[in-house]
């Protein structure tokens, strides 16, 4: 398995440098491929809260962590216009949920050649991401360089449920799948116009992905969560990923023999 972490929004430089840092040694030492994550903004929010430094300054943290680090990078992009500058920095672009049926959006993050990943969005069935995979390959001839992130479908208000038969769904066409273990445990606009979560349940969440088998696994992390701007429920502590992963990777391992 690879995996893609890091704090959910670009809060400071700081706080993205001590948790790339950390999540670098980590990896080095389970020898498991790190892709850094972190959004220079939050655009899909509840409610009018922070959403992070903006577009030029995130750019250059990343650029900072990619360079100095020798990390592949992976963000969203939220409009079309923002796929080419961020594609001069990231190696990945990532499609939020909520904007997996973007038609514009889609095409345009194809049309720079980085890998593309799309987040199902939670009122989405797995095979409906064909769609998506169309649309991208439409403007590349191919379907590679796409990958898929389950993270959970909407079950009523305020509630995001797994369903694990999607992960074999959507491997069928063929793509790299990704589980996000921590958005899955997201319990949107539960906390006075914020989204809650339940952290606790995450690693629960990434044996039964791991057990069905997947290509990846997502987590946000964070050196203090409760401090964060953005999923303070629901991101992990950075003193405890270590054993988050080591675990996940052994399940990995057992799956995949």
């Amino acid at each position: 398995m690879f995996l893609i972490a890091g704090p959910c929004a670009i809060e400071s430089r700081d706080v993205v440098f001590q948790t790339a840092e950390t999540l670098k040694r980590v990896c080095e030492e389970l020898e498991i491929n790190l892709f850094f994550k972190s959004s220079y903004d939050k655009a899909n929010r509840t409610s009018n809260s922070q959403r992070g430094v903006g577009m030029e300054e995130g750019l250059r943290i990343l650029e900072e962590v990619k360079t100095q680090l020798e990390l592949p990078i992976l963000t969203d992009v939220h409009e079309s216009w923002q796929c080419k500058p961020v594609a001069q920095v990231a190696d990945v672009l990532q499609i939020p949920a909520f904007l997996s049926r973007q038609t514009d959006l889609l095409q345009a993050a194809a049309e720079t050649g980085r890998v593309v990943n799309v987040k199902k969005g939670q009122f989405m069935a797995p095979w409906d991401m064909k769609g998506c995979i169309d649309k991208i390959s439409a403007v590349r001839g191919n379907s590679n360089g796409i990958w898929l992130t389950e993270r959970g479908s909407s079950f009523g208000y305020g509630r995001l449920v797994v369903d694990m038969t999607s992960l074999v769904e959507m491997r069928k066409f063929g793509c790299p799948i990704i589980f996000d273990a921590t958005h899955s445990v997201q319990l949107p606009s539960t906390q006075a116009g914020v989204t809650g979560g339940c952290r606790e349940m995450v690693p629960y969440l990434l044996r039964a992905a791991l057990a069905v088998g997947v290509d990846g696994i997502f987590v946000e992390v964070h050196p203090h969560p409760e401090k964060a701007i953005s999923d303070a429920a629901n991101q992990l502590r950075l003193s405890e990923i270590k054993q988050i992963i080591e675990q996940a990777k052994e399940y990995d391992l057992f799956a995949k023999s």
